[in-house]
């Protein structure tokens, strides 16, 4: 539970740190293109490198991508019925399509079902969740965005994307064993990514931005914790005849807040700013609550 202290210490921070005007007024985009080109990029070169694939962890491989297709299908309806800006509908996908099934999720996958259950958690994020960021998050963040940009230019933002570069350099690394020195190196760089998100998300959090936007942070909320995931564990038991620990904590990552990165993602690209430190302030503490239920639900399969 450490990782947990240390998220809420760091967005404690951020929040003070803003209240106190002790950071210049571009550290949210200082600290968010440190985030995307330096610590991102080096935790996927750390954990894709190392990462080995079977058969019977294709349902928690396939569980993000799955989930995002589900979250860009309800909250184009969704906002097209409550007459949403695009730059919300963009927003809601990013951060109500992509779970934190990482620097929350690992955790809490210890914490409930012990640490030899945190490898299946690994699959869900590396495999699944950061590549959907580094390709379909980049496509939805161009998409909803002002800039009116061609497909050309998103393809090319896909492939100058820094964590995707990161990503395709680790496949081909896979071979080649990284020395001690790049492990290390890798690691401490990594190690910054969830204090500098969570400082992040403190400094553009204002709660006096609920005002009028109570109503879609619900529904992205109840989505992100509770509909998505009971879509998902039908899909997965009656149609895939999934069972056992691999289903149970491949819904519980499922089941996660929404993740950092994809609210980042949703500022760089200039979406729904207030939007996006909502769903991220308010989900993770709420997630606090609807994880423990979601534990003790997911026991019978």
């Amino acid at each position: 539970m450490h990782n947990l202290i240390l998220l809420a210490l760091c967005f404690a921070l951020g929040i003070a740190l803003r209240r106190f005007k002790k950071l210049p007024d571009n550290a949210t985009s200082v600290l968010s293109s440190f985030v995307i080109h330096i610590s991102l990029p080096a935790l996927t070169l750390l954990y894709i490198h190392d990462l080995q694939l079977n058969a019977s962890l294709l349902i928690p491989l396939s569980m993000a991508y799955l989930f995002f297709g589900l979250a860009s299908i309800f909250f184009y309806f969704i906002g097209r019925w409550m007459k949403l800006p695009p730059k919300t509908i963009g927003c809601l996908m990013l951060t109500g399509g992509l779970g934190n099934t990482a620097f929350v999720g690992l955790p809490m996958i210890e914490s409930f079902y012990g640490t030899d259950a945190v490898v299946i958690g690994i699959i869900a994020d590396q495999a699944g969740s950061f590549i959907v960021l580094s390709t379909f998050g980049i496509i939805t963040a161009a998409r909803y965005s002002a800039s009116g940009i061609s497909t050309k230019e998103i393809v090319k933002r896909i492939i100058l994307f820094p964590p995707f570069i990161a990503l395709l350099v680790a496949i081909l690394l896979m071979p080649i064993p990284f020395p001690e020195w790049a492990t290390f190196v890798l690691t401490r760089l990594g190690s910054t990514l969830a204090p500098m998100t969570l400082l992040i998300v403190g400094l553009e959090l204002r709660l006096d931005h609920l005002k009028g936007k109570i109503p879609i942070l619900t529904v992205g909320l109840f989505f992100k914790l509770i509909l998505a995931p009971l879509t998902l564990l039908g899909f997965y038991v009656w149609i895939a005849g999934g069972s056992g620990q691999i289903l149970q904590v491949t819904i519980f990552e499922a089941a996660m807040p929404p993740m950092i990165m994809g609210a980042i993602l949703a500022m760089q690209y200039d979406l729904d700013r207030a939007m996006a430190t909502l769903m991220i302030g308010i989900g993770i503490p709420v997630s606090f609550l609807t994880l423990p239920i979601w534990w003790w639900l997911l026991r019978g399969f």
